[in-house]
């Protein structure tokens, strides 16, 4: 589970303001990951699919962060925004390749 100081600016604002909202959705989060047979490496590229589908920035930011310190390549992950051209559109894999970018490089 991240600490608090491991998260986006906004939700560790939320995290300090609302501890109790915070555990109870960490606690979520950590029963789902749990509520099926996909390993770690797996549930970070769909959680990262999730991100991209969703067009969030952050969200996009924190699983590349997170993917790299867990060994996850950059190759990976780019081809994660690549296979969403098909399902959300083009330019929502060249806003998600970008965002990734920021944090592998090119």
């Amino acid at each position: 589970m991240m600490s608090n100081h491991d998260l986006p600016s906004g939700a560790g604002k939320v995290a300090e303001r609302y501890p109790d909202v915070w555990n109870a959705y960490a606690a979520l989060g950590e029963a789902c990951a749990q509520a099926g047979p996909l390993d770690e490496r797996t549930r970070r590229l769909v959680k990262l699919a999730l991100a991209v589908g969703s067009r969030s920035e952050g969200a996009v930011h924190s699983h590349v962060r997170r993917a790299v310190e867990e060994g996850i390549g950059a190759e990976e992950l780019k081809q994660v925004a690549l296979l969403s051209i098909p399902t959300a559109g083009f330019p929502t894999a060249v806003a998600a390749l970008t965002w990734i970018e920021d944090i592998v490089g090119d």
